[in-house]
């Protein structure tokens, strides 16, 4: 991680984050606590997340918990349920979009009746937006891209769509789009699991694109957009991905050499589409996205390599 603190504009502005108990929830809390801003954590269990958190955040379960004459000047909205785990039956489906659409409703209808709007709404999506793109594919995704008829495609649409209802409030809405997200803890230990075991290698193949993004720099692009929110509007979509894409194979190549073991056990489609049904596309197919709107204003990232970015974690 980089050791430069981040800025988030003036000390002592107020940041509600939901999710905050999360991997980049926890990472934000404490950057936001460390740059001297105010933070509430929404959460399921505010007795955990002040452990967690510790007792300079103020904990809510509820938006209700907060009166309409709160002053807030930004929601960053991160909660979600994992969306890689059991397979997407109908009760599935409806958790998780519970837990992104219902949640995010229920803030913005918070906005709706809050006397001072905030000034940004900074609300998580993710390059599931896309939904897959042809291996062989000339060119990367762009937040222009259009979306797909399939449901994880769907789920970022609705997502989105919630969170933009608060600009009928005036509020600035940025939905920022996921890629991987690289960091101690997420995604990247059980990633680099089969490595660490010898067993690493190419999944389905290993053509299929990943994009991804060191969480340093994801953290530093949040706030980045809030600093900026403060000067000129920041509305609409970001990809929150790094600048450049690998293959699978190559990830699993690159982390091999990296933790010094082999890297040519493959591992075949089938099982894994047996076990995981519709959401195997989350490992099988890929994407290659592009953070061209980031580069085209100017952010510049501490982390645009994979190799340096994965030596910097393992």
């Amino acid at each position: 991680m980089s050791s430069e603190p981040l800025r988030y504009g003036p000390p002592g502005q107020t940041v509600l984050v939901t999710g905050a108990t999360g991997f980049v929830g926890s990472h934000l809390v404490a950057a936001l606590l460390a740059d001297g801003q105010h933070v509430i954590a929404l959460t399921r269990d505010t007795a955990r997340a002040r452990s967690q958190l510790g007792d300079a955040v103020r904990c809510v379960m509820t938006m209700d918990e907060l009166a309409p004459s709160e002053r807030i000047d930004v929601i960053v909205n991160l909660a979600g349920a994992r969306i890689l785990g059991p397979r997407w039956t109908k009760r599935r489906r409806a958790a998780l979009r519970a837990s992104r659409i219902g949640l995010t409703n229920r803030v913005v209808d918070w906005i709706g009746h809050a006397q001072h709007k905030p000034r940004l709404l900074l609300s998580a999506s993710a390059i599931g937006y896309y939904g897959v793109q042809p291996r062989d594919a000339a060119a990367p995704l762009t937040e222009e891209s259009p979306p797909q008829p399939i449901f994880m495609s769907q789920l970022c649409q609705e997502w989105e769509a919630a969170a933009g209802r608060a600009a009928q409030h005036g509020v600035q809405v940025a939905t920022t789009r996921f890629g991987l997200v690289l960091g101690h803890g997420g995604a990247l230990p059980a990633l680099l699991l089969p490595v660490k075991l010898f067993a690493g290698g190419p999944l389905g193949g290993g053509r299929q694109r990943m994009s991804w993004i060191h969480l340093d720099d994801l953290l530093r692009a949040q706030a980045w957009l809030i600093r900026r929110s403060a000067q000129e509007r920041v509305d609409g979509a970001w990809n929150f991905t790094a600048p450049e894409c690998v293959t699978q194979r190559e990830f699993s190549a690159t982390a091999a050499r990296l933790l010094h073991r082999p890297a040519f056990f493959p591992t075949p489609a089938w099982p894994v589409r047996l076990l995981l049904g519709e959401q195997a596309d989350l490992l099988l197919e890929g994407q290659c996205v592009a953070p061209a709107r980031l580069q085209r204003e100017g952010f510049g990232f501490a982390w645009p390599v994979l190799a340096d970015a994965l030596r910097s974690l393992v």
